[in-house]
């Protein structure tokens, strides 16, 4: 280990102060941990193979919005979509996605391919951390053989491998970077205290020293299979709620005036976590000879929101003698969660595509999306707001706040007649007697 500097300051001082480090992936989750790296250490690299993502960058856009303009200018941070830079580097913390397929399978392509990109350039004594979603194994059986095929080095003898699962919340201003405990692991007693001494340089929080890598793995892949299982509950209480005449909302909040009582809402769950880890731990139990029932069954509930969202729509449109095919139908939002830019694994498209099923092609608006993206992601084209009026029927899908500024706004969209689809329950007080319905 080199000898300290005062390049670092805080409880990560007298550990890697000279590490030449680079975060690769500036998405979402390696962004925010880049820029704050950068504010401790000296040698910081942002690494992306998406030449246009670094070239925003570079002129202070970033297209997630997780950091604010003035904090991204004035961060010392370099960037490169070179693979050449990364030469030299001690530490490689990797920050790509871990999506699934079609058939709910996991998709370790991404992390595949970082494992490959950077092996050429380890040396001995370098340091590989994984920061994506996962499940038990995949750094040391998965990303450590091709590690050490690709660059001629001993897995756990030249080169060291470690773990600390990211916990960013995209769009949370509160629970950020710095202020959410980090969990680290190592495949030894000092490679721990490597990656602890790193991240303790940058999360006030602190952090928390797991046993091995694969309990870190097991940790972060429960956390979002946690939360998913919980809103499952809500979302088929809301089924059983709907066919019984009563408003889920009234009895969430009659039911949270108990002091241990879970404050969990139903809704749409989707994005690049909560909709996709818990298939990462269901394949790797089925793998060990465990059919996972509880994790699956929550899957499948929220899984098929979207479509139970359409058709209650269609079923208020008979209800109001309103001819369904070629029905008039908006739908406000895309993205998978209000007011953020990110449109992965939303569910939003469900909604469409089951009306789709009954001769409905509703218009859709996101504030937050391009026409590019939208069409790119799902083949979809945006539409102003100035399309939406004389609507038969309206979906608040996602609440953003641009939406909720002006509640009157939606009512407004409707024919006399229009239904009002608050997915939400955030539109609370419109006086719209049998044509609004929230989940």
């Amino acid at each position: 280990m080199h000898e300290t500097t005062d390049l670092v300051t805080g409880p990560g001082k007298n550990l890697g102060s000279q590490e030449k480090i680079v975060v690769l992936g500036l998405g979402y989750v390696g962004l925010p941990l880049a820029v704050a790296l950068a504010g401790k250490f000296a040698d910081v690299l942002g690494f992306d193979i998406d030449t246009a993502r670094i070239q925003e960058l570079q002129r202070g856009h970033d297209r997630t919005r997780e950091l604010e303009p003035g904090r991204l200018a004035a961060s010392v941070l370099r960037y490169s979509a070179d693979a050449a830079d990364l030469a030299g580097r001690t530490v490689f913390i990797v920050t790509v996605p871990t999506p699934i397929n079609e058939h709910h399978s996991p998709d370790l392509t991404p992390m595949i391919r970082a494992s490959e990109l950077l092996g050429p350039y380890l040396q001995p004594g370098s340091l590989v951390i994984y920061e994506s979603t996962v499940y038990p194994g995949v750094t040391e059986e998965v990303c450590g053989p091709i590690l050490a095929k690709v660059s001629g080095l001993r897995q756990y003898e030249d080169f060291k491998l470690g773990y600390s699962p990211e916990r960013i919340n995209p769009g949370d201003r509160v629970h950020t970077l710095e202020r959410v405990v980090k969990v680290v692991a190592g495949q030894d007693a000092d490679t721990l205290e490597r990656v602890a001494g790193l991240y303790e340089a940058v999360v006030e929080a602190g952090v928390h020293r797991a046993p091995t890598i694969k309990v870190a793995e097991a940790a972060k892949v429960i956390e979002n299979t946690q939360r998913d299982l919980n809103i499952a509950l809500m979302n088929e209480l809301a089924l059983i709620f709907d066919r019984l005449g009563i408003r889920t909302l009234d009895v969430l909040e009659a039911a949270g005036t108990k002091w241990n009582f879970l404050p969990f809402r139903p809704g749409l769950v989707g994005g690049h976590c909560i909709g996709v880890d818990p298939y990462y731990l269901t394949q790797k139990a089925q793998e060990v000879g465990y059919y996972p029932e509880v994790i699956l069954a929550g899957r499948r509930v929220n899984d098929g929101m979207g479509a139970f969202i359409a058709q209650k729509l269609v079923k208020m449109l008979i209800a109001a003698d309103c001819p369904v095919r070629g029905a008039r139908i908006g739908i406000l939002g895309l993205t998978f969660k209000e007011n953020v830019p990110d449109l992965r694994n939303s569910r939003v498209p469900d909604i469409i595509q089951e009306l789709r099923q009954f001769g409905i092609e509703p218009l859709v608006h996101d504030p937050l999306v391009t026409p590019a993206e939208a069409m790119h992601e799902y083949a979809l084209t945006l539409q102003t707001l100035q399309d939406f009026d004389q609507l038969d029927g309206l979906i608040l899908a996602v609440a953003h706040q641009e939406y909720l500024n002006s509640p009157q706004t939606a009512p407004q969209m409707l024919k006399p007649e229009g239904i009002l689809i608050d997915v939400k329950s955030v539109l609370n007080g419109l006086d719209m007697p049998g044509r609004y319905w929230s989940l």
